[in-house]
């Protein structure tokens, strides 16, 4: 398996995670409440600004702003200083953590809200609440039924009192242990006044809960470690790593441009782009659209007037309809996996 990237910007914000080896990492209140004193602690003592989290038994979930460029020496105080204590608590040796965590760094102007969201509902992302991978799957196929008004409330009832979540705090249920930077988050939403704010932000991250539909925002990732197109560009003088063993710094040295996605969905389909891109029920231009979105670091924007002066809101439209036709269509997923072969081929 290759070695995570370690990317290390000041004034940046990233997505962190770090999964435990053993069934758990929390396994009673106390451990909890000493990971957010940890937390309180870390902020203060590297000057690391906390916008959202979340603890669950197995892992953990941070989203971070570094105005140093400390990540890594914050981060490695944090996960030892647990581990340390934990082992001590339960009499036992070794690493506690599945290797270094994980970090993503992507645009909060982009996706602070998307992530953000993503981070907070957790808690209801599981089998029990019906928000798992399969469940999700099942739900967007139409192999189940959405969910009854009963259900939304125990999700929704669940998601609020999770204590060990930052969502609470935004909620104003309360001031917890950890600092947490809710105006910076609610900001992005554009309302101008913090009330209308706080409720505009509510409504965003419940409003799955009653879909059943929470889609991740991992699947723009470039390199696997970015998210958002004008932030890339920042990535490289802060990328460290072996560009042999880590195939995600090799992404981040060279992108595909949207010729040659559409050059790839050629080879795969046998045909020109003229020749599908405007075809009734034909799903050649919106592959070439999802996957550019994700590999190219192409705004909306910037695709539709690429593709053919379509408006952003088409363009998003018809990357929402390809990912869902994916998810029962094994035809077209097959394409997909051949065209995203051939762009991770690409020599720019």
């Amino acid at each position: 398996m290759s070695r995570p990237i370690r990317i290390n910007l000041g004034g940046v914000w990233y997505h962190v995670t770090a999964r435990g080896i053993e069934r758990a990492i929390f396994t009673e209140v106390a451990e909890y409440c000493h990971f957010q004193d940890l937390l309180a602690d870390f902020a203060e003592r590297f000057r690391v600004r906390i916008h959202a989290f979340v603890l669950m038994p197995n892992h953990f979930h941070l989203v971070l702003e570094t105005p140093d460029r400390n990540l890594s020496a914050a981060m490695q105080w944090l996960k030892t200083s647990y581990s340390m204590w934990f082992n001590r608590r339960h009499r036992r040796v070794g690493p506690l953590f599945q290797g270094r965590y994980k970090a993503e760094l992507f645009d909060p102007h982009e996706a602070g809200w998307i992530v953000t969201r993503y981070v907070h509902l957790n808690p209801v992302r599981v089998k029990g609440w019906g928000l798992d991978k399969q469940g999700r799957r099942l739900e967007a196929s139409g192999a189940i039924t959405p969910p009854s008004s009963d259900m939304v409330r125990k999700r929704i009832a669940h998601l609020r009192g999770y204590r060990w979540s930052s969502y609470p705090s935004y909620l104003g249920q309360g001031k917890p242990p950890v600092p947490v930077q809710h105006g910076d988050v609610w900001q992005l939403g554009g309302a101008k006044r913090e009330s209308e704010q706080k409720i505009a932000y509510q409504r965003y991250v419940e409003e799955p809960l009653r879909s059943g539909l929470v889609e991740s925002p991992w699947d723009q990732l470039v390199g696997g470690l970015v998210l958002g197109s004008d932030l890339f560009k920042k990535v490289g003088k802060g990328a460290k790593g072996d560009h042999r063993e880590q195939p995600g710094l090799r992404r981040l040295d060279a992108r595909p441009s949207f010729q040659q996605v559409v050059k790839a969905v050629e080879l795969v389909k046998g045909e020109k782009w003229d020749q599908f891109a405007n075809r009734v029920g034909d799903p050649g231009r919106d592959v070439a659209l999802e996957i550019a979105r994700r590999r190219c670091g192409l705004t909306l924007k910037e695709l539709g007037a690429i593709a053919g002066d379509l408006d952003y809101r088409c363009v998003a439209t018809a990357i929402g309809r390809i990912k869902k036709r994916a998810i029962h269509d094994r035809v077209l997923r097959t394409i997909i996996r051949e065209v995203e072969a051939k762009v991770a081929n690409v020599k720019t």
